[in-house]
């Protein structure tokens, strides 16, 4: 065997190995989970701790957390014990990794628990453990083996943590009903975000930066606002503001050539009535929607009676970062 497919199966056997240890998680399962899920789903935030390589996943752990409606933060345990463990409250539930279970800083917070008792979730591979034996409820993530031949580096034993804080969040997700506008809400700056908290009304244009012209307006007058607002339409509007019509580059174009039309002609005559129009409170990607839809680039802004309350074009749904 050459060097490269030696390679390549000590990968598959850390995949093998870490797999197994993932797979036996569920036979490990049992009213402790119930519980852990009872605790965590009834308090106000979780502290996460760990020391060491359990500590990462433990922030990862947090993270998971936090973004899917269940409040948490990672505190390191070697800080704790030195002032930090005022940040844990009597509302607050707290969840230990540790392997072995005995990790000294970690084992030094318990007595603060117990004074205030405050909730111990203990998730271990050593179900007698010092920690596991002080815990309300104890998850067992312990592995046959760990990837690293030489049985030193956590790698089974931390990928068998992150799966069981993972289970965590998604058991909780589901006992809270977390929707993904939920999970948008958290997550602004993502696509998702994006895609579910930004409606029209956030960024269409409105007031002075509308191109709007009356209907008794001429097809000069039309073209000259179409071209100082630059969005390709000018709205045509009633006596009362309400949206009657639209005109755009492309009918400009189509009444220029080739037979070019009178200046002086009514706008009235040249627009197309009784334009498709999107609410101000839709969401931006619905009216992105419907320019796909019906092969436009702006869409004019009106309620429920065709009152104008702005324009959206297609160029600012996808510079806000909303595709479909």
């Amino acid at each position: 065997m050459n060097e490269t497919e030696n390679i390549k199966q000590i990968a598959r056997r850390v995949f093998e190995i870490e797999s197994s240890a993932i797979s036996s998680l569920s036979e490990k399962l049992d009213s402790n989970f119930d519980k852990a899920i009872d605790l965590l789903f009834n308090t106000k935030r979780v502290v996460v701790t760990g020391m060491g390589k359990a500590g990462h996943i433990g922030c990862k752990v947090a993270a998971t957390l936090s973004s899917t409606g269940t409040p948490a933060f990672f505190m390191h345990p070697a800080e704790g014990i030195h002032g930090d463990l005022g940040m844990i409250t009597p509302e607050n539930v707290v969840i230990a990794f540790s392997n072995n279970g005995q990790t000294e800083e970690v084992l030094r917070i318990i007595p603060y628990l117990k004074h205030f008792q405050i909730p111990l979730i203990a998730v271990t591979g050593n179900p007698e453990s010092e920690l596991a034996r002080n815990a309300d409820a104890v998850l067992n993530i312990s592995v046959k083996e760990e990837a690293c031949p030489l049985g030193l580096a956590p790698t089974a034993s931390t990928t068998s943590m992150l799966a069981m804080g993972d289970a965590l969040a998604v058991a909780l997700l589901e006992k809270r009903g977390f929707k993904k506008e939920d999970f948008a809400l958290f997550h602004p700056g993502g696509a998702l975000g994006k895609r579910l908290l930004i409606r029209v009304k956030d960024i269409m244009y409105k007031g002075k930066d509308i191109p709007i012209i009356h209907y008794t307006k001429t097809f000069r007058e039309a073209i000259m606002e179409m071209l100082g607002k630059n969005l390709g339409a000018v709205l045509v509007v009633d006596d009362n503001a309400r949206l009657v019509g639209i005109f755009t580059d492309g009918d400009m174009k189509r009444a220029l050539f080739p037979n070019p039309c009178d200046y002086n002609t009514s706008i009235e005559k040249l627009m197309i009535r009784n334009p498709k129009s999107a609410h101000p409170d839709i969401l931006a990607i619905k009216a992105l929607d419907m320019m796909e839809q019906y092969n436009i680039t702006v869409l004019p802004v009106t309620d429920e009676n065709r009152n104008l309350h702005g324009l959206i074009h297609m160029h600012d749904i996808i510079k806000a970062g909303i595709t479909t």
